[in-house]
């Protein structure tokens, strides 16, 4: 006998309230199996995949694509029973029904851990024959009112239609598709977005566009406020010559060490941040406010802003005092590509405790970066340019190009006193301004 199973959108993270549905795997008449991944979602934090809990014939999809659901809520209905079921054979010797196709074998194989998110191997798939008809499912219930929950139409359009959808403020429920198999095309999306943009009083007035905030621009906004009007911050900037720095990345570029590894100056910054952290301890620590305590950590677990199309993410490498220059360059490549992917996954993005925000790659020369929240210090990254710089002194004078860029550290007061604070930023620029002190 089939039984209608229910997936929960589980909580992927650590708090997660919420989460967007980005598209479906699967539609209703397809048969899944256990771990199959069924649909990605949009968290706060992160893209995600979640894997079917259960095995059988996809009943009803209760959500469309691009729709906000809640944690604990029911996104899609399974007949468990559907593989049970016998293959039906018709009178009609013309009539075409699709295989059943049968899951391979593994006896050998231990069985998969269903972790509630990730990765999951593609398996086949069918639809529903006019045969199988023949055969009914039960509809899923809504608990709430005992009626049954209609399943939602799917909605079909390609990852840059949606977007411009989102950047539109258009809601992809309400179009009507005419791109072929009831696509969603461009401009569709544009004629709803001048159907229900509001008329314009005069000639010279221009149309607001109205962004809907969601996922991970929701989530940096909110963290972002609660840093700024909970820890008072205090920043301060040096600027200095790191010339001698560029050389060594020159000179160990063309060692065979790192003859495949992307050794960009924000490596040698980043061990140079990590070394200063080393020398003042006290700013790898948080403030905990319920026992009005300073918890100092021993791990560095270091913290790179990246920009990605969704917004900024904040995936942190663990234990970065324990990494070589080679180790830490190579960890901080795959972090920025698996963040310009959008999938960073949310673990990776928690237990940060000091950050780097390399805003010198936008051609700007300093900021004031906000904290990451719970974390003590974070260091803004200016452009490294070429201007002239005064070497010697007295008569020794002399003006020469150098390479020169500004570091800017903002840190938490209650946490670190002036000094302390000064010494860290101090160390991190003699680093680069010396590379060799790093050694001692």
């Amino acid at each position: 006998m089939a039984e209608i199973q229910q997936f929960a959108l589980p909580d992927v993270g650590e708090g997660l309230t919420e989460a967007e549905i980005v598209s479906w795997s699967v539609q209703p008449g397809d048969i899944v199996e256990t771990n199959q991944v069924i649909v990605e979602i949009e968290t706060a934090k992160s893209l995600v995949e979640l894997p079917s809990p259960f095995a059988g014939e996809v009943v009803a999809l209760h959500f469309a694509e691009g729709e906000t659901v809640d944690v604990g809520a029911a996104i899609i209905s399974i007949s468990t029973g559907a593989l049970d079921r016998e293959p039906h054979t018709g009178a009609d010797a013309g009539a075409v029904v699709d295989p059943v196709i049968e899951p391979e074998e593994h006896p050998e194989e231990e069985p998969k851990l269903l972790v509630g998110y990730g990765p999951g191997a593609p398996r086949p798939r069918r639809r529903r024959g006019a045969d199988d008809q023949a055969a009914p499912a039960t509809a899923p219930i809504d608990p709430a009112t005992t009626a049954p929950i209609e399943a939602a139409v799917p909605i079909r359009c390609t990852p840059p239609v949606r977007k411009l959808a989102k950047d539109l403020g258009v809601d992809l429920a309400t179009v009507t598709p005419t791109g072929p198999a009831t696509t969603i095309t461009q401009d569709d999306v544009l004629s709803a977005a001048d159907t229900h943009r509001a008329p314009r009083s005069t000639a010279e007035s221009s149309p607001e566009i109205r962004i809907p905030i969601r996922g991970v621009r929701k989530h940096t906004a909110a963290a972002m406020v609660s840093s700024a009007f909970t820890a008072p911050h205090v920043s301060e900037y040096v600027t200095f010559d790191i010339t001698r720095s560029m050389e060594l990345r020159s000179r160990l570029a063309a060692r065979k060490e790192f003859a495949d590894v992307k050794l960009s100056p924000l490596s040698l910054i980043a061990r140079a941040f990590v070394r200063a952290i080393e020398r003042t301890p006290i700013s790898n620590s948080r403030w905990e406010e319920a026992t009005q305590e300073i918890v100092q950590l021993s791990e560095i677990n270091l913290g790179i802003a990246a920009a990605t199309p969704r917004g900024l993410v904040v995936p942190n490498i663990r234990s970065a005092q324990r990494l070589g220059l080679r180790d830490l360059s190579v960890a901080i490549a795959d972090l920025a590509a698996t963040a310009r992917a959008g999938k960073t996954a949310p673990e990776d993005m928690n237990h940060g405790t000091a950050t780097i925000s390399n805003f010198g790659m936008f051609g700007v020369d300093a900021g004031t970066p906000i904290l990451n929240p719970g974390e003590t210090v974070i260091l803004g990254v200016g452009s490294i340019t070429r201007r002239p710089w005064v070497l010697g002194s007295g008569d020794a004078e002399t003006l020469m190009p150098r390479w020169v860029t500004t570091l800017s550290l903002s840190f938490d007061h209650r946490v670190l006193d002036g000094q302390q604070a000064s010494e860290l930023l101090a160390d991190t620029a003699a680093f680069l301004r010396e590379p060799e002190l790093a050694v001692l």
